[in-house]
């Protein structure tokens, strides 16, 4: 049996014919510069090598797959790729639900719950089923009967479809389980001050205010309506606003006219009403329509958030409801499930003991990757990319899968040092029970931690490409040919002090902040700075910077989650970058995302060859029909069924992937066609575009935030959440020019090298030293001690954070001993 994976000449994307030994049964991280090859060696050779021998071993036709430019890979173990995206959006998605805890809870209060009597009030647990097992939750029997011992009262049994927010039996009538509703801001939708011919319903514009105008005045002459469109809003009667607001056909409006049937034909007044029409668009795009920001959303009434019917929340095991269960962090749901396996009654162990024990450490894994301050009703959707990857990475700890080769892509995205450790452990777990692991990573505890690493350079896109050290941390730092190492051991020998601006004088101050787990707290943050807000995961960071500061508005403006902010007027602009999706669209690339496509078709359109042809820069578009090639509308790939596995993109068999009909690629500017530059990295692209202004600063600006080794034609759905924030925050800085603005950041770091770190602390300090202020939530210790001010926020996540553990200069709070930072900040500012 193989000991290692040998891959031989590895040609895919920038790689350079790379010929490497990766040893199984080891932890192996794989490291270098941002655009160093890492992704494409790991990823777009190693596991997609690895899917099309799956799907020939299945018997499926692999033809449409294309096999990674390589010369041979040998040892090659089934492998599991575990990615940093959320690709499940759906509301009633939560973390209960996607690791099953849920499903296992709910089983539990099936079994064990202890409800109260109907008519006595007496609290009892009904007698266990006989027949009951532990299917699929889903699929359980009908409901039958039971009584309660004390007063014989008969009672429906309930099963576990009954503890499910997901269905008729125990979600909450009201919000139907979601735990909200909404409602309809008409604040935001009507001036009462203001007439409809002067924009007394915000959403009216020029036809369209016209077109709704004319029927309005229809329906309100039909039913006898004095109606004048130069009137105020707030001067109207009932009838007239009940018309306005709710239409012909409403019963708001049908009081005032009692009898009267609407007319049929638009013409003669059928009018649909303002607010009746919004929520129709609403419900019909399922929440995602273009007027969804006028809606507010509230916590219901019945359930108050808990999402399920009132008698469902009556039911408790050991003390808690599962709705209060649900609400806790999961180091707290470890607690409660511990306690409850030791109470367990002798009667009760042979059908609940084996499914509590799992239940157990299936919630203790998600823990010990940092992830304990989460609780079972968080939604998915609000997820990082590193939290939605390392549940996954929890998931597969539990399989007992042995000779697995796991491909992970930055697990430490968003971790605290303090947690690192943890996942480090999981980690060493997998690769203990027979697996290989491969991390890509540039977290140096991590590296230290590895039984091997690779490093990947020297630069990145046409730089990078080769092996440029292996070995042990401390062998990569011995070796001058690896950059990685040689950054390390130049960063540790280092000296002289750090210098710290004191600000222009002003503050932004957030007074009594308690929004979620935030303890009522007051922070300040100087301006004129570069601060951090620091603490480990899930301890308010996110909270206290995006639920509140971005929010912006007047000093003196009322707010949700605080008391109020000081300081607004001393900021002209508030510009939040933070890792959500930058686009959805396969058809976004780097290139339309930044705009520096327009002004690319626009000089390729310029050209002699396109005047000649009659090109225009509409051709140049793969967004268009015309010059693009229909058979893939211009996306260079088609779509490939993989039955039992995600989709493939394969390469379109007409334009061989360049996406344009050839008289179109014909068209070239030094020697490239518009395909093949759209096939060039950021970087590649610079010197031949240097001459043109409107292209040549947008493109030195993104190598300056390290994101040169990025394709132009890259699509920006495959970007992890740290360079789409990088790329924003370049498309940002490219634009008109801003006075006092304040830069919120949200991990900027995240798969940045030491090196590019480094980088990016360039760009940052430069926006402060123009006069703005700079706030990054950060856990990289190389961007918190060089920084101004920091803010650490704690001491825990959950329940237990929430509070201002220290703040000030990068030395005070390396000072404050209940600080986690701190501990770790001591180690990182004695490396000067």
């Amino acid at each position: 049996m193989n000991d290692a994976i040998e891959i031989r000449g590895a040609r895919e994307n920038n790689l350079r014919n790379v010929t490497l030994r990766i040893p199984k049964s080891k932890l192996v991280v794989l490291t270098g510069p941002s655009g160093s090859g890492k992704s494409t060696l790991a990823l777009d050779t190693l596991q997609r090598e690895c899917q099309r021998q799956y799907m020939e071993s299945m018997g499926m036709t692999a033809d449409t797959v294309a096999k990674p430019k390589v010369d041979a890979i040998v040892g090659l173990s089934p492998s599991i790729s575990v990615g940093q995206h959320v690709t499940n959006r759906n509301p009633r998605s939560t973390v209960g639900t996607v690791t099953d805890i849920y499903t296992y809870l709910r089983v539990i209060y099936e079994k064990l719950g202890e409800r109260p009597c109907p008519r006595c009030g007496t609290r009892f647990v009904p007698a266990p089923d006989a027949g009951a097992d532990f299917g699929d939750p889903e699929e359980a029997g009908p409901s039958s009967a039971v009584r309660c011992p004390h007063c014989g009262e008969a009672a429906e049994r309930w099963t576990r479809r009954h503890f499910s927010f997901n269905t008729p039996e125990g979600a909450c009538g009201t919000c139907d389980g979601l735990g909200h509703t909404v409602r309809l801001n008409a604040d935001a939708v009507f001036d009462p001050e203001r007439s409809l011919r002067d924009g007394g319903v915000t959403i009216w514009y020029g036809a369209i205010a016209q077109y709704h105008l004319s029927i309005l005045t229809a329906a309100a002459r039909h039913y006898g309506l004095p109606f004048d469109p130069g009137q105020p809003i707030k001067l109207y009667g009932d009838a007239l606003r009940d018309l306005l607001y709710y239409g012909v056909e409403s019963e708001a409006f049908a009081r005032h006219v009692p009898g009267v049937k609407p007319p049929k034909s638009v013409s003669s007044g059928r009018y649909e009403g303002v607010v009746t029409g919004i929520w129709r668009r609403y419900k019909e795009k399922g929440g995602e329509s273009g007027e969804a920001a006028l809606f507010l959303e509230e916590t219901c009434s019945s359930c108050r958030g808990e999402r399920l019917k009132e008698e469902i929340r009556a039911v408790t095991v050991g003390g808690a409801s599962i709705a209060a269960v649900s609400g806790w962090s999961l180091q707290e749901a470890v607690t409660w499930l511990e306690r409850l396996m030791a109470r367990l009654r002798p009667e009760d162990k042979e059908q609940i003991e084996s499914l509590l024990h799992d239940l157990t450490a299936r919630t203790r894994r998600i823990v010990d990757v940092g992830l304990g301050y989460l609780t079972l009703n968080r939604q998915t959707v609000s997820l990082s990319g590193g939290e939605a990857q390392r549940l996954r990475l929890a998931s597969v700890l539990g399989s007992g899968l042995t000779g697995v080769l796991y491909i992970l892509d930055e697990p430490t995205a968003g971790l605290h040092p303090r947690d690192t450790a943890g996942l480090i452990r999981v980690l060493k777990q997998l690769r203990d029970l027979g697996n290989t692991v491969l991390v890509i990573e540039h977290d140096v505890e991590m590296m230290r931690a590895a039984d091997h690493v690779v490093d990947m350079g020297p630069g990145a896109g046409s730089l990078g490409g080769r092996v440029v050290g292996e070995g042990t941390l401390r062998e990569l730092m011995d070796n001058p040919d690896s950059v990685t190492g040689t950054f390390l051991r130049e960063e540790s020998e280092r000296a002289g002090p750090w210098k710290r601006r004191s600000g222009n004088g002003r503050e932004l101050t957030v007074r009594g902040a308690y929004e979620r787990n935030l303890k009522h707290i007051d922070v300040s943050f100087p301006l004129g700075c570069l601060a951090a807000v620091t603490g480990v995961s899930g301890s308010g960071k996110s909270t206290l910077l995006f639920d509140l500061v971005a929010a912006g508005g007047r000093d003196d403006q009322l707010r949700n989650g605080c008391l109020g902010i000081a300081g607004f007027d001393a900021v002209g602009e508030i510009v939040t970058v933070d890792q959500s999706p930058i686009g959805r669209m396969s058809r976004s690339n780097v290139a339309t995302y930044t705009d520096v496509f327009t002004a690319v078709r626009n000089l390729y359109a310029r050209l002699p060859e396109a005047k000649r042809t009659g090109l225009t820069a509409k051709d140049f578009s793969f967004n268009t029909p015309g010059g693009r090639c229909e058979h893939c509308q211009g996306l260079g790939t088609v779509p490939v069924d993989m039955f039992f596995l995600p989709g493939l993109e394969a390469r379109c068999p007409v334009c061989r992937g360049r996406r344009f009909k050839d008289e179109v690629l014909r068209v070239a500017y030094n020697g490239l066609s518009i395909s093949d530059l759209l096939d060039l990295t950021v970087q590649e692209s610079l010197p031949l575009l240097r001459g043109h202004a409107k292209i040549a600063d947008p493109i030195a600006l993104l190598a300056e935030v390290g994101l040169g080794y990025l394709q132009w034609g890259q699509s920006v759905r495959t970007l992890s959440g740290g360079e789409g924030q990088r790329l924003r925050l370049a498309k940002e800085l490219s634009g008109k020019a801003r006075s006092r603005t304040l830069y919120l950041l949200d991990e900027p770091t995240t798969g940045l090298h030491p090196r590019d770190t480094r980088q990016l602390l360039v760009l940052l300090n430069r926006l402060v030293d123009a006069g703005h202020s700079v706030i990054v939530v950060e856990h990289n210790l190389d961007v918190i001690r060089a920084c101004d001010w920091v803010v650490d926020i704690g001491p825990e996540g959950g329940s237990e954070g929430g509070e201002v553990v220290a703040a000030g200069t990068p030395e005070a709070v390396a000072a404050s001993y209940r600080s986690h930072t701190g501990r770790f900040l001591r180690e990182a500012l004695a490396f000067r």
